[in-house]
């Protein structure tokens, strides 16, 4: 919904054009500007043409705005702004960029989700205040399920957001009854997999799966080399853990937690916001139980197993009426496995 009444001065398919790009720029620094939100941002000439695209920096450098401004140029002036998120309306390590849009002469801004945080919120009126027009709500949706879904938790609940990867085979086993799990599933889901940790802030494994498997739990490019960001590495529950385990080397930073508690291991990742829990059973269980998973990755693989372990064990269900239930956001097929990406069913 338009938050003014009048008509942008560009309209139609270069707006929704501008939008995908600017979905395509936060996603692009996702993992890589925590705390701050990854944001993308496109400035449109007043002919309706590309004169600039921003994504977020990392922390301390210039915000989405400010980025595309700069590449504008003096292209921006009479033109129009896309943005993911509203235009932030205070002073922090870098300045306001409704202000910085005002002083470029931006004559319209769209921006899809208005700032939750309380000391940043604001840019939308100031801009108006300036002249500016502007329409807020521009491709919410997608904005809030892309890059800014795990900001936008952790301002909106004050914790990180929480997937839970696993892959799994027809019969739920995440394992053989030898104990053996590699590999369920195909080499294109495990591509997949290390793209996605290298837009991630932490991975967070348990102790078991660290003695059974000895993970490295890095982000790999397709050639086998590590990714240029590599999140946190986070093992978790009282049992010892050998020096000479991978997840100790010095290729990525490493944060043993001696708990079991969900509360305790997501409250000592800070501002890390956005969170991968890889295994095993009893760990998802217990995140489970706790109502600390907000999304569900699930890889599942066209293989029989038979027996096994599950992938998950202990979730604190005893009866049918407690099911743990979720509701399906997306399937894809990623080569001959099926993804499964769902939410839980709070309704």
């Amino acid at each position: 919904m338009s938050d003014a009444p009048l008509e942008a001065a560009v309209s139609g398919a270069p707006l929704e054009a501008a939008l995908r790009l600017a979905l395509d720029a936060g996603e692009s620094v996702r993992g890589t500007t925590s705390p701050n939100p990854p944001v993308g941002a496109v400035i449109l000439d007043a002919a309706g043409q590309v004169a600039g695209v921003g994504a977020t920096r990392p922390p301390g450098g210039p915000h989405a705005e400010v980025v595309a401004l700069e590449a504008a140029g003096e292209r921006a002036r009479g033109g129009t702004a896309v943005v993911t998120l509203e235009p932030c309306n205070h002073t922090g390590r870098t300045g306001p960029c409704a202000q910085a849009l005002l002083r470029a002469g931006v004559a319209a801004v769209y921006y899809a989700v208005a700032d939750p945080h309380p000391a940043a919120a604001g840019g939308a009126r100031t801009l108006r205040d300036g002249g500016v027009r502007v329409h807020g709500g521009f491709g919410a949706e997608p904005a809030e399920a892309g890059a800014l879904r795990a900001w936008l938790h952790r301002q909106r609940t004050g914790r990180p957001h929480v997937t839970w990867k696993y892959a799994a085979s027809l019969d739920g086993r995440s394992a053989a009854a030898d104990g053996t799990s590699r590999w369920i599933s195909g080499p294109q889901s495990r591509a997949r997999v290390h793209a996605e940790r290298s837009r991630l802030d932490a991975i967070v494994v348990g102790t078991g799966t660290v003695l059974a498997d000895d993970p490295w739990l890095t982000a790999r490019l397709p050639d086998g080399s590590l990714a240029p960001h590599q999140p946190l590495r986070v093992v978790v529950g009282r049992s010892e853990i050998p020096k000479t385990a991978r997840v100790l080397d010095d290729v990525a930073p490493t944060l043993v937690l001696r708990t079991h508690d969900p509360d305790e291991v997501l409250g000592a990742l800070a501002d890390r916001v956005d969170v991968l829990l890889e295994g095993g059973p009893r760990l998802a269980g217990a995140f489970l139980a706790a109502g600390r998973v907000d999304r569900i990755q699930a890889y599942l693989a066209p293989v029989l197993l038979g027996s096994g372990p599950s992938a998950v064990r202990d979730a604190g269900v005893r009866t049918i009426a407690e099911a743990l239930r979720f509701r399906r956001e997306r399937v894809e097929t990623v080569g001959a496995d099926v993804l499964l990406t769902l939410v839980p069913d709070r309704e």
